[in-house]
């Protein structure tokens, strides 16, 4: 029971969010738990190093996204969705969540009255304001609020604007993003910008990074810059190498590995991520790299068959892990060395079990806490041939 009451205090919605699992463990806890955890799944490969922690484990997520609907006496709520369902469960903070953007959605429920803005209704088609997404900036303090609409017309758009700045003028920038179709997809094609650049940006290891609304960037600044740290320690660059960063998204780690590498490739199939990879390259003045829209086994699989040499490889694949043809391809290439990034340690020890039978050992590996409050926890690996 007390454990119960003590979880309410800190979130009065937590039985029913499903987002802070381990609400009631304390950090220590809590790091033990994962510690424990990933050093059975590590063993039988290497023994890790102790894992990394955040200093203030709360409050860290930078992107922020709340559904809004309409409770039985057509009220405008905000929050997210029930686990494994679309009731929205009404949020006002969250103890994991940035608290200017929290603040920031809050403001906007309390605009939509005013406006005759009414939430969108899943079931009967009826509403407008869909999600509201918010994205800030960890070291630059630039905000992005995305309206997410079910059709493309906004009464009163520059009042609601005007209306919002009012009560938040640190918000850099408001984007309209339409979303008319039956999905449960949060951001529609189409976008347009009505303050601002229409985008943020943020530093990370000493470069500058743009963010769109649909760009994928880490949601834990603070630990990422210790997890890209780890992966570039375990790199052990020298200046000549020549290294490709596999999954490579906007193209964050291989842009942070440029300055201590002879030539670098990024390969990622998304091609909204590759737009944004070469935008930050040129903003940030980096000329030894290259991105390339492709699979990445594939492309993997082309160097080898035309000879190329490849000294290291940065992999940081989605929670499903690699590809078997992925790590075919790579025992082709045969890198000297591997750093795998995972966010998935159980998908990671099978891959490693794979690259194991092409001759690689773990030499080094790390967990990083990257989601304190949840069961999640991000690894990093070395792996030699030599």
């Amino acid at each position: 029971m007390a454990k119960k009451e003590d979880s309410q205090k800190l979130c009065p919605v937590s039985a029913r969010c499903g987002g802070c699992k381990w609400i009631n463990i304390g950090y220590k806890e809590q790091l033990e738990a994962k510690s424990t955890r990933f050093r059975r799944l590590m063993e039988p490969f290497c023994r890790p190093e102790p894992i990394i922690a955040m200093e203030e484990p709360t409050h860290y997520r930078n992107k922020v996204h709340a559904a809004f609907g309409e409770d039985r006496r057509h009220n405008a709520i905000s929050g997210i969705y029930e686990e494994k369902s679309h009731r929205i469960v009404p949020v006002d903070s969250c103890l994991i969540e940035n608290q200017k953007a929290d603040q920031i959605i809050v403001s906007i429920r309390g605009l939509l009255k005013s406006f005759k803005i009414r939430p969108y209704h899943e079931d009967t088609g009826y509403g407008l304001l869909r999600h509201v997404l918010v994205r800030t900036g960890h070291a630059t303090g630039q905000i992005m609020v995305v309206l997410v609409l079910g059709s493309p017309i906004m009464p009163s758009k520059n009042n609601f604007v005007k209306a919002l700045l009012k009560l938040h003028p640190e918000i850099t920038t408001i984007v309209v993003n339409v979303n008319d179709r039956d999905t449960s997809m949060v951001l529609g094609e189409k976008q347009q910008v009505i303050y601002g650049k229409g985008y943020i940006e943020d530093e990370l290891c000493g470069r500058t990074f743009r963010i769109s609304p649909k760009s994928f960037y880490q949601i834990n600044p603070v630990q990422t810059e210790k997890l890209y740290h780890k992966a570039m320690e375990y790199a052990g660059l020298t200046g000549k190498e020549t290294v490709l960063d596999a999954y490579c998204g906007t193209g964050t780690i291989g842009m942070i590995a440029s300055a201590r590498a002879g030539e670098v490739m990024g390969v990622e199939l998304n091609k909204d991520a590759v737009r944004d990879a070469v935008s930050n390259a040129k903003r940030n003045g980096i000329s030894n790299i290259r991105f390339y829209q492709h699979d990445a086994g594939d492309f993997l699989l082309e160097m080898a068959q035309q000879g190329a040499k490849l000294d290291l490889l940065f992999m940081d694949p989605p929670r499903s892990g690699s590809s078997e043809a992925f790590l075919n391809a790579a025992g082709k290439i045969a890198p000297k060395r591997i750093v795998y990034i995972s966010c998935n340690p159980e998908t990671l020890v099978r891959d490693l079990k794979i690259l194991a039978k092409k001759g690689y050992q773990v030499k080094r590996c790390a967990a990083v806490d990257m989601f304190p409050f949840t069961e999640s926890v991000e690894a990093v690996c070395l792996l030699s041939n030599t």
